[in-house]
């Protein structure tokens, strides 16, 4: 389940900021790149700060 959760909101959060740089400001495209580069770091570290975060709202695996 918490898979299912965590793609949910990643998937979210990109087209939302890729929505903002578009419409807002292009520096909204920095926070895409924030969610690419952890995404990159959890992949080597096993570690995601969003996972733990799910974790703690009570969301299983």
């Amino acid at each position: 389940m918490k898979n299912k959760v965590f793609r949910i909101l990643v998937g979210s959060f990109i087209l939302i900021s890729l929505l903002l740089s578009v419409y807002v400001n292009q520096n909204w495209l920095w926070f895409t790149v924030f969610i690419g580069v952890n995404l990159i770091q959890s992949g080597f570290t096993k570690w995601c700060l969003l996972e733990t975060i799910l974790s703690k709202l009570g969301i299983k695996n």
